[in-house]
């Protein structure tokens, strides 16, 4: 149309614009431009292959919506096998998302908040074992506790092991001492903050109901399976592990030296991500309370009374603990990541918590001693698995079996361990490395051997005589200076 205001020529503004001169006459007539006369096709390329089904397939589909294609397309298969083939369960799958935009039930929507400041704090636990976190070489799988304030989308996080109340109470306080306030709080229906009650609802465990008291915070939760209720810190879950991700390819390595050394890098990072939110962080500080004096204990206290096994069941797990312990009462301070057992309020031991349900720590150390004098107890020990403390300890034990009847084999690896509870584990693990590599059977004597310390040489002295008349004289000058 431009060519032909400038050239009133059809072929000359037809050759410029690309065209022929019969196209250009075409567009000349209608007086439109192309895009003007292009319409939404009415009519299909290709057959139907569901038009002879599917009045009987709309009409199931108006009886039960929540029906998918993948099984009306199986039924339709096996009531008419020569129908129908596999590959045309993609065409089903289109006709089925058309009739639910046209004709389908009204879906949930989903409503929009406005957050106002300092109003309330969400917290989630998120996992972060994709990050490939190691720790001394050892992959480190472990949750974050990921506190935000949805107005400004400050955030903290802290490391732990397991959705408990321990790592709730940690995180939460974590982030109200960066914050130096407390708004309200509002997780979603972790046990750590909620348990089932008798009317089919969730309501607040006591020990989480005392934190939130104790910080004058008034406590929400969402409702059951509703997590987009929790939605801001549920979007921000990755963001926080996306960016923790493009940190960790900056730095060029996984590897951090310890615990803290790896948190305390996750808190330069989150420090560094909450800078630009500083002016909105600042009005919601403007109308928060001011945190009480006191923090709460990061530890939760259990009595518990050790049994004839010389064992301690916490939290649904077994523990060992010292034989002298047996059918005594301790007291378990219970942390995120570890246990805390006292006796007469005397510590007794420290031992890694851990996660689930059912599991045990069994410290070969706590009941060799028995073991030892009634080793026809380790066949069918129920923790056995825990008497290898290393793999060559494993694969010791199995060369006994191959090369002993199974009694003999379980009595020399029962004295074994008994060596390496008497003198250096590591010091029997390399003396059964050696014997192993050297295609020798790793008896007890074989590795005491070894392991055993030499006796040190004892030097020859001369021992002089000695002379008295020294000490007169010692006495003679110190009678002279005080003089």
């Amino acid at each position: 149309m431009d060519e032909m205001r400038r050239h009133a020529e059809v072929g000359t503004a037809a050759l410029r614009a690309g065209l022929s001169p019969n196209t250009a006459r075409k567009y000349l007539r209608a007086g439109r431009l192309p895009s003007e006369l292009t319409g939404p096709r009415t009519w299909r390329t290709r057959e139907d292959p569901f038009a002879a089904d599917w009045a009987e397939l709309r009409a199931r589909l108006a009886d039960a919506p929540e029906l998918e294609a993948t099984t009306l397309f199986e039924d339709l298969l096996r009531r008419k096998p020569d129908g129908y083939t596999p590959g045309q369960l993609r065409t089903l799958q289109r006709r089925l998302k058309q009739w639910r935009a046209q004709e389908g039930p009204p879906k949930r929507i989903f409503f929009p908040q406005v957050h106002r400041p300092g109003e309330a704090m969400q917290t989630d636990f998120t996992w972060a074992t994709t990050l490939g976190i190691t720790l001394g070489g050892e992959p480190f799988p472990h949750l974050l506790c990921h506190p935000v304030l949805p107005y400004s989308n400050w955030e903290w996080a802290t490391i732990c092991q397991s959705e408990s109340l321990a790592a709730l109470r940690r995180g939460v306080q974590a982030a109200l001492g960066r914050l130096g306030r407390a708004p309200y709080h509002q997780t979603d229906n972790s046990t750590a903050a909620t348990h089932d009650l008798r009317t089919g609802k969730r309501g607040f465990n006591a020990e989480y109901e005392a934190l939130v008291q104790h910080y004058g915070m008034a406590p929400r939760t969402i409702e059951v399976g509703e997590k987009e209720q929790n939605g801001d810190v549920e979007a921000l879950n990755g963001v926080l592990k996306r960016r923790r991700e493009q940190q960790l390819l900056l730095r060029g390595s996984r590897e951090f030296g310890s615990r803290d050394a790896y948190e305390g890098w996750v808190h330069a990072c989150l420090e560094a991500a909450n800078r630009p939110r500083a002016a909105r962080v600042a009005e919601e500080l403007a109308v928060m309370r001011p945190l009480p004096a006191a923090r709460l204990p990061e530890w939760v206290e259990q009595d518990v009374r050790v049994t004839a096994w010389s064992t301690i069941r916490v939290k649904h797990n077994a523990y060992s603990v010292p034989s002298r312990l047996m059918r005594e009462v301790v007291r378990v301070r219970i942390f995120d990541e570890r246990l805390e057992v006292f006796f007469g309020g005397a510590p007794q031991l420290t031992v890694a918590r851990l996660p689930g349900r059912n599991g045990h720590r069994i410290n070969y150390r706590h009941i060799i001693w028995s073991l030892v004098r009634s080793p026809g107890a380790f066949e069918r020990y129920r923790y056995r698995d825990d008497l290898f403390p290393a793999p060559v300890f494993r694969r010791a034990y199995d060369a006994l079996c191959g090369a002993q009847a199974v009694r003999t084999a379980e009595v020399e690896y029962v004295r074994i361990l008994h060596l390496a509870a008497s003198t250096l584990e590591t010091d029997v693990d390399q003396a059964l490395e050696r014997l192993l590599a050297a295609g020798t059977v790793p008896t007890a004597e074989a590795v005491r051997a070894l392991v055993a310390p030499e006796r040190p040489e004892i030097p020859a002295l001369a021992v002089g005589a000695v002379d008295l008349a020294e000490y007169d004289d010692l006495l003679a000058r110190s009678a002279e200076v005080g003089a």
